[in-house]
């Protein structure tokens, strides 16, 4: 395993070495120097398992959002309807919170690396399916709408073991370093899979982009191969034999409401994301009152203004990675979101617009960080799973009742009105929550 050094540029450890999840007496290196101290910390790349793991993100961010892209578009071509676009969203959001859920506990209870390995392949197998129906010009909507079901399925058991796994393979002083590379790597495919997706539809059409998510996967599933085995360190809280069932879900539940700083990061990204993610009126902006620019270049810019924020907060990740009061950091950065949203809301520039979402989307960076963290080391080996899950279902809920909220409220308010007022709510609430709790602002792994 891999010790103190004097500098990164020393020799790497062996491969024997690396290849070994890493234990809990891992130290850290002393600061970087100079302006290295402001840019990326790569330190967890240095450890081959967690850079395997990292690299297979890396090329399924882009690959996942081409299909993310091709079914929503698929639908439309078909039906001609962005109702039944809708209705394939919800139909791909409930398996991905069942499956999530459970597979939270199923990853507390095997090998991670198994169960990422099964799930992987399922993941595979219906892009392959994807492309076949394509290809083959089925135009079934009902098969579409199954097939992400599905996958979806698949996804919710597998990113609960993926993003638990990380905490054994990489010493506890560089997680939110991890964390950073990761959510860096995911909302710059968030930014280049659709763009890549507008390219290749006329040139080598839909199915392509179903068959080159596959592709992609299989080069998931090597990356996955290679990592060491992820076994239960404990067998677990039950004593006994391992259920893996619903009650072990409730038992996640109880956990979180038993330990304060797991229970307030949940409710600071609850707070950020329902109150404060004002997508659902992207289109009515631009639409409306940044009309003037061009109603369709404004609506990318708006668009892609948040993840390309998240993006450069991520490449400028040493400046917050090595902050120890992680607590305080969740607080500062979900308040900074509140703000920027509420100026965004107040923007009648388009420019001043864009600048504001950007500066959301590096508070929000610093936000998954710092949260990501503490579900990783505040939380014990065996529940590591279940809160990765309950994570994922936050993720991916909360944005949608966003959009319920923000699409109620700016028809009743006008749309600027509802943003800006979301916005201060989040600031508000959260400031709230900082002076109910003082434990979490204060807390320090």
């Amino acid at each position: 395993m891999e010790t103190a050094r004097s500098s990164d540029d020393e020799i790497e450890p062996t491969a024997a070495d690396e290849d070994a999840p890493v234990g809990a007496g891992d130290t850290a290196p002393p600061p970087r120097p100079g302006w290295r101290r402001w840019v990326m910390d790569t330190r967890p790349l240095r450890h081959r398992p967690f850079r395997r793991l990292w690299s297979s993100t890396t090329v399924t961010a882009i690959g996942s959002q081409l299909t993310a892209v091709a079914v929503p578009k698929q639908i439309y071509d078909i039906t001609g309807s962005s109702a039944w676009v809708g209705y394939a969203s919800f139909a791909g959001l409930l398996p991905l919170v069942v499956f999530a859920l459970w597979g939270g506990v199923v990853a507390d209870r095997m090998d991670r690396r198994t169960l990422m390995l099964v799930t992987n392949v399922g993941i595979a197998v219906t892009s392959v399916l994807f492309w076949a129906q394509s290809f083959a010009g089925l135009d079934s909507v009902a098969l579409l709408m199954v097939l992400l079901a599905v996958q979806q399925g698949f996804f919710g058991m597998n990113s609960p073991a993926r993003s638990a796994s990380v905490a054994r393979l990489v010493p506890a002083d560089e997680l939110p370093a991890a964390g950073a590379l990761q959510s860096t790597v995911a909302q710059t495919g968030m930014i280049l899979g659709p763009l890549l997706a507008g390219a290749l539809i006329p040139v080598l059409g839909l199915p392509a982009l179903y068959l080159i998510d596959a592709v992609a996967l299989c080069v998931t599933l090597w990356a996955v191969w290679r990592l060491p085995a992820l076994p239960p360190l404990t067998e677990g809280a039950t004593g006994g034999a391992r259920r893996g069932g619903w009650r072990d879900v409730a038992d996640g539940f109880r956990y979180i409401a038993a330990h304060r700083i797991l229970l307030m990061s949940f409710l600071a990204d609850i707070i950020a994301m329902v109150f404060g993610m004002p997508r659902a009126l992207f289109p009515q902006l631009a639409a409306h009152t940044y009309a003037p620019w061009g109603e369709g270049f404004a609506l990318g810019l708006l668009f892609a203004a948040i993840p390309l924020g998240a993006v450069a907060g991520g490449l400028l990740s040493g400046t917050f990675s090595r902050a120890r009061r992680h607590g305080l950091m969740v607080i500062a950065a979900v308040v900074a979101w509140g703000v920027a949203i509420t100026g965004f809301g107040l923007s009648l520039n388009l420019w001043w617009a864009v600048a504001f979402l950007a500066l959301a989307g590096v508070a929000d960076m610093v936000s998954m960080v710092f949260r990501g963290t503490i579900l990783q080391a505040a939380a014990t080996d065996d529940m590591r799973g279940r809160m990765q899950g309950v994570f994922t279902v936050v993720v991916a809920g909360g944005p949608r009742i966003a959009d319920l909220l923000h699409g109620t409220a700016g028809s009743l308010l006008g749309a600027r009105a509802a943003v800006a007022a979301g916005g201060l709510l989040v600031a508000v609430s959260t400031l709230g929550l900082a002076v109910a709790v003082p434990a979490f602002r204060r807390y320090t792994p």
